[in-house]
C-alpha cells in the first residue's frame, strides 16, 4: 500500500467514526414508546411506475401543510427526479450538488405551494451505497442543519426494487405502497413487500389505492393483496389507508403542472388527499426509533442498513 492509499484509508475511517458518533449524539429523545420532537419520515413508493406515486407525494405534502405542518419532500427518484414537474418548478441545483460539496442543502431547496420545501433529487449518481464516508458525513451535517425546520419528511422514491428504492423504504418510519386496479400494479406491489419482508425483515406497510371509481374497487385491491400476503408471507401487516378517486380535474391539474389540491381544492380527489393526510396525522406513531430523522439519516447514508 502506497502512502497516499494509506492516508485515504485513515481519513475514511475517521470520517466513518465521526458519522456514527454524530448520529448517536444527536438522536432525539425517546420516552417510553413516544418519540419526542422527531420529524415523521414517510416513504411513498410503488412496485411499478405509472401508478401516480409522485402526484400523490406532492398532494399529500400540501394536505399536511394545510394541517399546519412544516413539510419537506425529498425527491428520491435519483435517476428520473420529477417532483418539481407537478408544481411547475425548475430547480437549478439538486442533491447531487450537495453530495459533491458544491452547495449546501439550504441552497438547493425550492419552495412549493403552501410553504412546502422540496429537495430536488436530480441524477448523476446511481447508488447511495457508493458514497464515500466524507460524502456521507457532509449529507448528515446538512440534514442536521434543517432538523428543527421539519415536521414531516415525505420521500418520493423511485419505482421497483432497486437498491436505492429499498434504502429509502427501509429507512423511513412509514412506508406507503401505491397500487391501482391493474393486475401488474398489484403483483409488483406484492413483489416489493415480499423483498422487504423476507430479505430485510420489514413487517408493516400501508396501502394507498389510486385512480379507482369507488371504495369497493379500492377495497378489492386491498383484499387481493392482503390474501396473497397472508398466504405466503409470515407476520406481515398491510394497513389500508384510503384511496384517491379517478378524477378528470386531477388530470387537468397534472397537465397544467399544478397539484390538484392547489388548483381544485373542492374536487373529489382533493378530498381524498385531505382525508388520507388527516388519518395519517391522527394515527399513533410506531414506538420504534426508526422514524426518528437521525435514525433515518443513519440508514440513508448506509451505516448498517443492508449488512447481511
Amino acid at each position: 500500500m502506497d502512502q497516499a492509499s494509506g492516508l485515504r484509508k485513515i481519513v475514511n475511517e475517521k470520517a466513518s467514526d465521526l458519522v456514527r458518533n454524530r448520529v448517536l449524539e444527536s438522536s432525539d429523545a425517546i420516552i417510553g414508546d413516544v418519540i419526542v420532537n422527531s420529524p415523521r419520515v414517510i416513504a411513498i413508493t410503488s412496485g411499478k411506475g405509472g401508478v401516480g406515486k409522485t402526484n400523490i407525494a406532492g398532494n399529500l405534502a400540501i394536505a399536511f401543510a394545510m394541517l399546519g405542518h412544516k413539510v419537506f419532500i425529498l425527491d428520491a427518484d435519483l435517476g428520473l427526479a420529477n417532483i418539481d414537474i407537478i408544481f411547475g418548478l425548475y430547480p437549478k441545483y439538486n442533491l447531487n450538488h450537495v453530495i459533491k460539496g458544491e452547495k449546501s442543502l439550504s441552497e438547493i431547496l425550492i419552495e412549493g405551494p403552501c410553504g412546502i420545501k422540496i429537495i430536488p433529487g436530480g441524477s448523476g449518481f446511481s447508488d447511495i451505497a457508493n458514497l464515500t464516508e466524507g460524502q456521507k458525513l457532509n449529507l448528515l451535517s446538512e440534514f442536521e442543519a434543517l432538523d428543527n425546520e421539519i415536521d414531516i419528511l415525505l420521500i418520493d422514491t423511485g419505482a421497483g426494487i432497486s437498491s436505492n428504492v429499498l434504502y429509502f423504504n427501509l429507512a423511513a418510519e412509514e412506508c406507503i405502497i401505491v397500487a391501482t386496479l391493474e393486475p401488474t400494479a398489484i403483483t409488483d406491489a406484492y413483489a416489493m413487500i415480499k423483498v422487504m419482508s423476507t430479505q430485510y425483515n420489514m413487517k408493516y406497510f400501508k396501502l394507498l389505492v389510486n385512480n379507482v371509481f369507488s371504495v369497493k374497487e379500492a377495497k378489492s385491491v386491498y383484499l387481493t393483496l392482503s390474501k396473497v400476503i397472508d398466504k405466503f408471507l409470515n407476520d406481515v401487516i398491510i394497513e389500508y389507508i384510503g384511496f384517491i378517486p379517478s378524477d378528470e380535474k386531477l388530470k387537468t391539474a397534472v397537465l397544467n403542472r399544478k397539484a390538484v389540491l392547489e388548483l381544485f381544492p373542492d374536487t373529489c380527489s382533493s378530498k381524498g388527499f385531505t382525508d388520507i393526510a388527516t388519518a395519517i396525522d391522527s394515527s399513533p406513531r410506531r414506538h420504534e426509533t426508526d422514524g426518528n430523522l437521525k435514525f433515518f439519516l443513519n440508514r440513508f447514508i448506509g451505516l448498517g442498513l443492508i449488512e447481511k
